[in-house]
Parts: C-alpha cells; structure tokens; sequence
C-alpha cells in the first residue's frame, strides 16, 4: 500500500501516510526512473547510463543493486529476509516497479482526467478539481535536467494545462463563468501559448457581462503570439471575437439549460456530501424512483427495479421505521388493476406486512397508513371481499382521514378503488372514489392523483357509456398531462378513444382505432397493460358487433387465454376441448376487465349448453347490467351487459322448454 507521488518531488508514503525515507539522491533517481517507465523493465545497463551518463564508475552495475536493495528494504520494511520483493521486482536484465495505477498520483491524475471527459458538467468539475490538487509542483521536480525525465515532465505538464482548461469549459457550462475568468486569467498569464485558455477566458468575461475585458483579452493575445511566438491567431480565436462583436446567441447559455445545469450541480453535492452508505441515500433513492415512475416507460421500469433493491436493503439494516418510509414514499397512482410484476408486488407487499408488524406502538401513525396504502395498492383489484388487502384499504382511509392529511388520503384513496372489484356494477362507487380524489388533488396542487382521479372517472363513465363526461375527463388529464410532462397519460387517453370509436362505429373503424392505439403500448413500460390487450380488445369488438369469433393462431393472449381460450377452440369447432375446458376454468380476477371477461365465459357455455356456468355468469355480471361490458377499464368492450344477460335468459329458456 506504498503511494508514489511524481508530481512534485519525488517521495513515498506509507500506508498511514507517512513520508518514507528514500536515503540518498541516486536512489530516489532510480526510483524516478523506475516510476518513469510505468511498471516495464529498465535494463541495468540503462540505469547505469541514465544515472551517470557516459563516465560510469568501475562498480557502477553493484552500486545500481545496491541502492535497487536499499529501496526495496523501505518500501517493503515488513518482508521477510530472502523472500522476492513483489513490488520492486527483478525482470529479466532490470528492474521493474510494480505499484497499482491508483497508488502513483500521475497515473491517477491521467485517469482522473480520462474519466471526467464522460462526465456531466456539474461532475466534471470536482473531478477535475480533485486531479489538479494532486499537484505538488512541477512533475520530477527535482530531476528537472535529467534527459531520461524530460519527455515525461513535457507530458504530464500539457496533461495539467488541458485539464486546467477543461475545468474551465466545465465551469463555463455548469454557469460559473466568474470562477473559470479567475482562474484562467492566472493560466493564460503563466502559459500566453495556449489560444484555448485566451478563447476560454473571452468566453468567461463575456458570460459574466465584461464584453470590454472579453475584447480586450483577444487583442492582448494576438499581440502576444505574433511578438513572441510570430503567428497569427488561430480561427477560434478569431470566430470568438466576430461572435462578442454579433452578441452570438450561442455564447450564452439558453434558459432551457438552467435547469439541467441545476439538476447537475445539485446532484454532484449530493453525490459528494452524502456519505455512500448513508440511509439517507435509500430514503432519496425511493424518493427519485417516485418520480421516475411517471416518465415514461424506461423510467417506469427502473423505478420498479430499483425501488425493489431500496425496500430490501432497508430491511436488511433493521429499522423499521426507515423501512417504513422507503416503502411509503413511493406513492405512485396507480390506475391498472393488473399487476406489472406480481412477484414484486408480492414481495412489496410482504415487505409493508412485516414493517407493519415491527413498527414500534409509538411511531407515527402516518408511516402505519402509508404501509396500510401500499399493501392495498400492490395487492390490486384481484381479491375478493372481506380480505386483508381491502381492510388495509378501509384502514387506511380510515387513518388518512383522522390525521387530515390530503396527500395521506389521496394514496389511501388509491388503494381502496384498487380493493373495489368484489363484484361486478361496481363503477359508480369507483366514481364516486375518482371525483374526491380529483377535488382534493386540485385543492392541493397534488396533479398526479388530479389525473389519477381523472382517470378514474373516465373508466366509470364508460362503463355507464356516458361518453361525452368521459370526454371531458379524457381532455382534462391530457392538459394535466402536458402541463407537467407525464407521457404515460397519453396511453390511457388514446386507448380511451379507441374504446369510444368501437363502441359508437362500425366495427372495422374501431379495429383500426384499437390497432393504432396498440402502438402507443410500444415502450410503455407496463406489461401488465399491454400483454394480450390488442387481440382481447378485438375480440370483444367481434362480440359487441355480433360478429363470429375468428382465431388468429399468432396472437399472444397474455394473462387472458383461460377466459379466451373456450370461445376460440368453439370457433375450431373443437367443442369438447372447450367443454374439457369449461369445466375446470376459473372465476375471473376481480379487476378492470371483470365484466368482459364474464362475458366471453357466458358465451361460450352458451354455445356448449353449460347450465351451471351459465347460471355463474348470469349471477355475476347482473349487478353490472346497466354497464358496457369491460368498458369499466377505459380500454375496450364487449358491447351491454344487459345483451349478455339476454342471450343467456334465451339460453335458459332454450334449454327449459
């Protein structure tokens, strides 16, 4: 754990940081020349020559062992007596130093500076800031003279110049242009060769509102490089100055980027400020996946991802009142009654039941509604009544209204419409939840959960086929939507439209709405939504229109095949595949799509003559015969309840008489 400093005088440290002595000026020249050549082999008789030229002693190879012996003793002072030296090594006909590149600081300066190159402004600067502090001095300061140093002196001084002038570039782009003027006034003063450091400093004048000094520093360097150097400036130069003199727009920063220079800056103290370990760090990590979530569909499925690995390591520390809060702050509406991932949604769930029950008995009762909300939110729609995920639901609502806290109650809110799904004809009750939503969320500048309950309302208006407020809900969440960038709106809102055009036009009108709309799942980000959406919404548009149920071998059913299924093998005219299969097909989820899929079983015992799944159906969707069928979802539907319940009231009476 030796570290080697060059950029000065030469010297080590050891692991404590303390200097190590290097006794005598040869032996410290022999490390410099070792350091010189970056871990390859020097040959002893070049080390004779580079250390006395071209009048060697006699002895001057056992001398060179010497000192190679001496230096090994210091920096390796722990080695035992015999045992090979893995630091500096014999290799061959000479000697090799062996150090790590992060324990040279040259070499850990050039990798500083390589990395900063990839580095947003606001990172860039510290970085660099951290590799010039290296800096003790002129590098191989005190062998200066020696030829073998020369070439990588030169070296490592252009590299401190250039990263001087990139810090600046960095400065000038994070907007602290009066910081950069100051420091490359003294780097032009010192270095009047180098035109990006004058073009750099025009620039750096010129942002901080001295146009006179910026044109002043330009003629000053033109004059210094034809008196000293006889050239004429370079066309930077010159394209700087015509650019002063025009007031180009491109030397000042735009207002677009004043937030992303904020956003960088703010997050490199961040970075640097907070210690890497800190809970601090987890509770800001799912604060950041929060607002990840509604950006879009990458965003929405790394906010997944990493609020998943956050939870875990939360309850890995053992507190669960940090637990707590990492769980509960991600309260992202949520619309979709299908769960993206259901075993993370599992997991999260058992994550907020286990916090829940180690919370201590005084902690704040908000943490306890947050988790209440959470396990209602991540359980979905797909319980039936009386279960835990609907008492936490009512508990949390409960408990959001007695601490009268509006962002509380719209994520308890949240979770009870996701809990109301117990049966069908449920939409007034889920509208009823959408409109206090929306009041609160407008009252409290809360925009997400406005166009949560937007949404919400869209859905239950459709399933009434009372378009025209589905309309107004629709338009409203998109300007919400605009307003403050949240592109995933746009998906429901589209799919919404489709749904409209298949349930008021002809059928091929809305086979290509439904088409269309399926590409804006492209992405999303929501596999819960898009799987089998395209080819479910189809075949409810067949059923509405009263068109025979064609098969299309391709499609890619997603979660809905065992609802599906049935009917398609009935369109094969496979009917007792479809009898084996009907005997044996499960309920429904209680969710969004509940309603329609009903009705795909309906019809199919319909046509197999199934008395007892008939009369399943009919005792399921009559509570929601006033409805579409699976319009409830905003997205798609298999026509009125009410022809459903017809058709198996004919079936009924088919088969009695």
């Amino acid at each position: 754990m030796v570290e080697f400093g060059v950029l000065g005088s030469v010297a080590a440290w050891d692991e404590g940081g303390e200097p190590i002595a290097l006794k005598g000026p040869r032996h410290r020249a022999v490390l410099a020349r070792l350091l010189v050549a970056r871990r390859r082999v020097v040959p002893v008789p070049r080390l004779v020559e580079d250390l006395w030229g071209q009048d060697p002693p006699a002895d001057a190879v056992g001398t060179v062992r010497t000192f190679v012996a001496a230096l090994r003793r210091a920096l390796e002072p722990e080695r035992p007596r015999r045992a090979p030296s893995r630091l500096l090594v014999t290799d061959g006909p000479g000697y090799a130093l062996r150090a790590e590149p992060a324990h040279v600081d040259a070499w850990r300066f050039e990798q500083t500076l390589a990395a900063a190159s990839d580095l947003p402004p606001a990172r860039a600067v510290p970085r660099l800031t951290e590799a010039l502090e290296l800096w003790r001095g002129p590098a191989y300061a005190d062998f200066a003279e020696e030829p073998w140093a020369r070439a990588e002196r030169s070296r490592l001084a252009g590299l401190r110049l250039t990263a001087v002038e990139r810090r600046a570039e960095a400065q000038l782009a994070r907007g602290a242009a009066a910081d950069a003027a100051a420091e490359l006034d003294a780097h032009v003063a010192e270095h009047p060769w180098r035109e990006d450091g004058w073009q750099l400093l025009a620039l750096a004048l010129y942002r901080s509102g001295r146009q006179a000094d910026a044109l002043s520093v330009l003629r000053r360097a033109r004059q210094l490089l034809r008196e000293h150097l006889g050239v004429e400036p370079g066309p930077r130069l010159n394209r700087t100055e015509q650019d002063i003199l025009r007031h180009a727009d491109h030397l000042a920063p735009g207002p677009s980027d004043t937030a992303a220079q904020v956003w960088a800056e703010a997050s490199a103290s961040y970075e640097s400020m907070v210690p890497p370990r800190a809970r601090t760090r987890l509770e800001s990590t799912a604060t950041l996946m929060r607002d990840l979530a509604v950006t879009g569909g990458g965003g929405l499925e790394a906010a997944r991802r990493h609020r998943a690995a956050a939870v875990a390591a939360a309850e890995q520390l053992g507190d669960p009142e940090l637990t707590a809060r990492v769980i509960g702050v991600y309260d992202v509406p949520a619309v979709w009654t299908r769960s993206d991932d259901p075993a993370q949604a599992d997991l999260l769930v058992g994550a907020a039941e286990r916090t829940l029950r180690l919370l201590p008995s005084d902690a704040h009762e908000a943490a306890r509604v947050r988790l209440l909300a959470t396990v209602a939110v991540e359980s979905r729609g797909t319980l039936p009544a009386g279960t835990r995920a609907l008492q936490a639901a009512r508990q949390a609502v409960a408990g959001a209204r007695r601490l009268d806290d509006a962002d509380l109650l719209v994520f308890a809110l949240n979770g009870l419409f996701m809990q109301t799904f117990e049966r069908a004809g449920l939409a007034a009750r889920r509208d009823g939840i959408g409109a206090e939503i929306t009041e609160l969320a407008a009252r409290h500048g809360l925009f997400t959960y406005e166009v949560l309950g937007r949404l919400i309302r869209l859905q239950a208006c459709c399933a009434a086929a009372d378009f025209t407020a589905a309309d107004g809900h629709a338009a409203a969440a998109d300007a919400l939507a605009a307003r403050h960038e949240l592109p995933l709106v746009t998906v429901f809102t589209t799919w919404y439209r489709a749904l409209r055009t298949a349930a008021t036009e002809p059928a091929h009108l809305g086979e290509s709405a439904y088409r269309e709309a399926a590409k804006s799942l492209a992405g999303a980000g929501m596999p819960g939504l898009e799987q089998g959406l395209l080819p479910l919404a189809l075949l409810c548009l067949r059923l509405h229109h009263g068109l025979p149920v064609t098969a299309d071998p391709s499609a890619d059913w997603g979660p809905y095949e065992p609802w599906v299924r049935p009917l398609l093998l009935l369109a094969e005219g496979r009917d007792q595949d479809a009898v084996r299969l009907l005997a044996d097909v499960p309920a429904p989820p209680g969710d969004l799509l509940y309603e329609a899929l009903w009705s795909l079983l309906a019809r199919a015992a319909i046509q197999v003559g199934d008395r007892a799944l008939m009369r399943r159906a009919r005792s399921a969707l009559e509570p929601a015969r006033g409805e579409l069928a699976g319009a409830a979802s905003g997205l798609l539907t298999a026509g009125p309840v009410a022809g459903h319940l017809d058709a198996l009231a004919a079936a009924f009476a088919l088969h009695t008489s």
